[in-house]
């Protein structure tokens, strides 16, 4: 892992903001985003990066509005079969398992943690299908603390822009913790998966469109458009 020197912060993120909003005017926010900033509540931010895992936006969104309509509260939630769980998440990537998890989360908030989602890291990354992601997104959503979520848009930009040189998504939130400044955690998640969306996208990224290229030496880019 290498960690790299300053980088004019404020700039390209403003150009990412700029890029964004001529290719996509009135672009939606990613799915966990916009059910955070509706619902205000931990729950609902848990209940919905579980779904999300694997799972496109548009399928995330339905998905999601379906289970918290049914169960808006772990006690809620706890009280329905996993088959009901299963269907009214269906087709979110793997469902079946993402059930099993969103009901046994349910029953341990209830039991351990006084029906709350507790805001504390440790304590996220003991509930099943909880993972480092979905932990920082929580707390970053649900209890506004700061944190450095990261999805494989933030690793693949991060790289590409040659912030940091890693190989995994755990490595680039800790490089990135290193040299990111820290009023900037929270929202370069929402911002890098959109634009990883719109324009850096995986496989042949809108290089020539993108408004932050001046700063961007296209680390391991092959193709681009």
């Amino acid at each position: 892992m290498k960690r790299v020197g300053p980088r004019p912060w404020a700039a390209v993120f403003r150009a990412m903001e700029a890029g964004l909003a001529e290719a996509r005017p009135g672009q939606e926010l990613p799915s966990v985003s916009a059910i955070a900033r509706r619902n205000h509540d931990p729950f609902s931010v848990l209940v919905a990066t579980m779904i999300s895992l694997r799972t496109k936006d548009e399928v995330t969104t339905r998905a999601s509005g379906a289970l918290l309509s049914a169960a808006p509260n772990p006690a809620a939630l706890a009280a329905l079969p996993v088959d009901r769980i299963a269907r009214s998440i269906f087709p979110a990537g793997f469902y079946r398992t993402k059930a099993k998890h969103l009901r046994e989360v349910a029953r341990i908030l209830l039991e351990q943690h006084s029906g709350k989602v507790p805001p504390d890291m440790d304590a996220l990354l003991a509930l099943p299908g909880v993972g480092r992601k979905t932990a920082n997104l929580v707390r970053n959503l649900g209890f506004g603390l700061p944190g450095i979520c990261v999805d494989t848009h933030v690793h693949r930009i991060s790289n590409r822009l040659g912030w940091v040189r890693t190989r995994t998504p755990a490595q680039t939130e800790l490089a990135l913790m290193d040299i990111l400044p820290r009023r900037y955690w929270i929202g370069i998640n929402e911002l890098l998966v959109s634009y990883g969306q719109v324009v850096c996208t995986p496989l042949s990224p809108r290089c020539s469109t993108c408004r932050a290229a001046r700063w961007c030496p296209r680390v391991d880019v092959g193709r681009t458009r």
